[in-house]
Formats: C-alpha cells, sequence, structure tokens
C-alpha cells in the first residue's frame, strides 16, 4: 500500500435531551453516574478526542443540538473543537468540518418546506461556529432523495456522504468523490464510505495494543494507490461505544507514514481530486436500516416487538405540524410576509445573533405594535419547537415509552403552549386523540398518557 488517501469521519451528534419548559437535561439513571447522557458521552468522547487535537486531524460534523449543549455546558471541549476546525481551515483554505441539519431530522419524510428549514438553519448554524461557509453536509441517518439533493446545491453545499449500499454504479475512484447528476440539470458530489472498514471500525474495533496488525488486516487490500478509502462512523464509537476509541483513532491518525497511507479530509481532497466517474443515487435509503425508510415511518424488523407505535405517532404529529402551520400561516398573512422564508432566518434569534425586535426591523416589521410583535415572535418560537419534534430518535428504537419519544411529544406540548399564548388557539385536543392510537408494546400506555403526564409535570 502506497500513495493511498485516508479520510477518518466522525459524526458526532446528540438529539435535543433538554426539558423544553424548564430549559434542563432530566436526570437520566441509566448513564449513571453521571447526571444524563450527555455528560457521561462528553466524558467518554468528546472531551478526550477534543483534548487529543483529533478534530483537527479529522473531517467530522457536529449536531446543532449537541453544540448547543456543549458550549453550555462543556465550554472548554466546545472551544477547543471550534478552534481546531479554524485553524484547519486557516491553514488549507478548506474546511474539515461539515454542516448537518439542525435537528436531524429524516429528511425524504419532511415536506419540502420543511427540508428547506432544516438545511438553511444547518448551514446558517454552521457559519455561526466556525466562521465559514460549509462545503459539505451531514444527511441524518444518510437518508437521502433526490429533492434533498437538489435543495443542497440551491443552497450551496457541494458534497454529501452516502454508504456503498446506497449507490449504483461502479465504485473505480474507491470513495470518490463522484459526480450525481441531479433531475433537474444540475449535479451534486458524493462521498461513498468503505462500508466495510466502517463497520469493522465501529463494531469490531481492535484492542489498542493491536491496531497496527488491524490496519494490515483491514487496510492494506482495501487502500489503493491515489484513492480514498473512507471510514464514516458515529464519533461516539472513539471513547464512548469503544473505551479504546480515544487511543485507537490516535493511533491511526500518528502513524500513516509506517502503513503507507496519507491523513486527508473529504473537502480538502475534492479539491485536489474533483469528480469524475458518475453514480446514481438509489433513494429513499439510509445507513442504518437495510429496509429503506421504514424504520422511521411504519417501523420494520430492525427494532424488536410491536412498531406500529411508529406510524402512529408520526401521524399525529404531521397533523399537529399541519394545525400549527396553518395557525402560522393566518398570523402571517395579516402581516403581509413571506411565512417560511421568516421561518427559515428565524435562526438568527435561536443562535442569539439578534433579539427578536432587530429580527422583526430587519424584516421590515418594527412598525407592528407591541402585542402583535409578541404574536408573530411566539409563533415563530412555536415553529422551532414543531420542527424539534421530528428528530430521528424518536422513532429509531423499540418502544414508545422511552425518553426519546416522550422528548418528541413535549416539544409538541411546548409548541401547542406558544399557540396557545399566541393566539388562544387550542390545538391539543387532536394531537390527544391521534396520540392514542399510538401503543407501547412494553407498558401499554398510549401516546395520549404521555402527554397527559407531561402537561401535569409542565403544569399545563
Amino acid at each position: 500500500m502506497s500513495n493511498c488517501h485516508l479520510c477518518i469521519h466522525g459524526h458526532f451528534y446528540q438529539p435535543p435531551r433538554g426539558d423544553p419548559f424548564a430549559n434542563h437535561v432530566h436526570r437520566e439513571p441509566a448513564a449513571s453516574p453521571y447526571t444524563n447522557w450527555n455528560e457521561r458521552i462528553t466524558a467518554e468522547c468528546y472531551a478526550p478526542n477534543a483534548q487529543a487535537g483529533h478534530f483537527g486531524r479529522i473531517s467530522f460534523n457536529l449536531g446543532g443540538t449537541l453544540a448547543r449543549w456543549l458550549e453550555e455546558h462543556a465550554p472548554a471541549t466546545y472551544h477547543r473543537i471550534v478552534a481546531d476546525e479554524r485553524t484547519y481551515w486557516q491553514t488549507h483554505s478548506v474546511g474539515n468540518g461539515l454542516a448537518q441539519t439542525v435537528h436531524h431530522t429524516i429528511l425524504p419524510l419532511a415536506r419540502r418546506r420543511d427540508k428547506i428549514c432544516q438545511i438553511r438553519w444547518g448551514v446558517a448554524s454552521f457559519q455561526h461556529r466556525f466562521g465559514h461557509e460549509p462545503l459539505g453536509m451531514w444527511l441524518p441517518e444518510m437518508a437521502v432523495d433526490y429533492e434533498t439533493l437538489d435543495i443542497l446545491v440551491t443552497e450551496g453545499i457541494r458534497f454529501v456522504i452516502l454508504s456503498d449500499e446506497q449507490v449504483s454504479g461502479e465504485l473505480q475512484d474507491g470513495a470518490g468523490p463522484y459526480r450525481v447528476p441531479l433531475p433537474d440539470g444540475g449535479e451534486i458530489a458524493v462521498f461513498v464510505r468503505d462500508r466495510h472498514l466502517s463497520n469493522a471500525i465501529s463494531f469490531g474495533m481492535p484492542d489498542s495494543a493491536y491496531v497496527d496488525e488491524w490496519l494490515e488486516d483491514e487496510l492494506t487490500w482495501r487502500c489503493h494507490q491515489d484513492k480514498l478509502a473512507l471510514i464514516a462512523t458515529d464519533g461516539e464509537t472513539f471513547g464512548h461505544h469503544h473505551r479504546q476509541g480515544v487511543m485507537v483513532l490516535n493511533h491511526i491518525l500518528t502513524t500513516q507514514t509506517r502503513h503507507g497511507y496519507a491523513l486527508t479530509t473529504l473537502g480538502r481532497h475534492m479539491r485536489h481530486h474533483p469528480p469524475q466517474a458518475e453514480l446514481e443515487v438509489i433513494e429513499n435509503t439510509a445507513w442504518s436500516c437495510s429496509h429503506g425508510l421504514e424504520r422511521w415511518a411504519l417501523g420494520c424488523g430492525c427494532t424488536p416487538g410491536d412498531s406500529r407505535w411508529k406510524g402512529a405517532l408520526r401521524r399525529a404529529l404531521d397533523n399537529l405540524a399541519s394545525d400549527l402551520d396553518q395557525v402560522y400561516l393566518a398570523a402571517l398573512e395579516r402581516v403581509g410576509v413571506e411565512p417560511w422564508g421568516l421561518r427559515d432566518d428565524y435562526i438568527a434569534v435561536v443562535l442569539g445573533q439578534v433579539d427578536g425586535a432587530e429580527f422583526l426591523s430587519a424584516h421590515g416589521l418594527a412598525h407592528l405594535a407591541d402585542e402583535e410583535s409578541r404574536r408573530l415572535l411566539t409563533l415563530l418560537e412555536a415553529q422551532f419547537y414543531r420542527q424539534r419534534m421530528y428528530a430521528s430518535c424518536t422513532f429509531f428504537f423499540e418502544d414508545l415509552d422511552r425518553h426519546e419519544p416522550h422528548y418528541a411529544i413535549a416539544n409538541a406540548v411546548r409548541a401547542l403552549a406558544l399557540t396557545r399564548y399566541a393566539t388562544g388557539d387550542d390545538l391539543s385536543h387532536g394531537f390527544r386523540r391521534d396520540l392514542t392510537i399510538a401503543v407501547s408494546g412494553t407498558t401499554d400506555r398510549t401516546g395520549a398518557d404521555v402527554l397527559d403526564t407531561i402537561l401535569v409535570e409542565a403544569e399545563l
């Protein structure tokens, strides 16, 4: 093996665990001895990898909800990650960080206007944190369809990562990048991860004393001259899923000369190796489910037990989203502003770049009466929590009566409460009716039972 290029990409993400009413993360006993999983994974993974300087050497994406939590609760780790990426960009004139849609929504299952919102929020969040525009974007669960790719190109994104089972065509250039023509005549670049190598490190990571042997056994025959080999996996693999992960990653990053590969990152590699060969994308696929997108829609064999709650919960959320949108649209019609562009720009308020009054003024709404301004800003905040309902982890696991679906319903309640506060419209009755159809296969509790518990805890 000589002159082989190797890129390791880490997908670093945690869902929005925070209580949308009290703005704190509840105690999660399974994360003991830490208060919650964010604290535990930070101690095991994010902090030691940041201290080792790994975020300045690998390709990575940092999910927006995780970034916000780190900035508040682990600022030293957060600022080291940001500083290392900015230094990489200043050194190489291209960054090693990728953007990510803010709430880890399964984009092919979302409405077009919600896809646009999530992508724009992800780009804006990346620019806010790292100080430059992203070249690439991580697709949650690598879930892909052509409409999503078309929107990405429109928003200035030049490449994404997919897994080899999600593309059709000869992988003659290793991980690529490859050209993917789009139906509207445009194109986007796609890097194709090596599923074998990625799974080998994810599920068969060697002990830290045997990394050299692992590299010889796994990498030598899969990494070819002047081609790119791409390992893409959850960033939590390195230190949380595998305790030796930080040491193993450090060994891979520091022994390239011994093993004959040259480390690189995706944007840097694409600058020197622009895409030549073409591939087609297999739509409505994901890297973590062999059943298309059923895991997040109707349920599938990837999770044990009765998965019918997934379709019922998604229907309840979709119906509520439509109701919330109708109230929002009616309010925006009164003030004569395009609603979805205003919502897309609202991320500036979420990020703390401007306050509500400055935001409205910048959009020509400084003339509104105080009551109308308050109503509009409250409905925009409701739209933020409405987006949060669709985090992919809501549907990822096997049961309704888990933290993740509870968080989704709690965010829905927050959106309901804000809407009622702004307009007096109570949309909870239809939502509760729909939630009665979603039933836990382990506790027999319904989504409506979960809703009632949240309402009591929130004192609504």
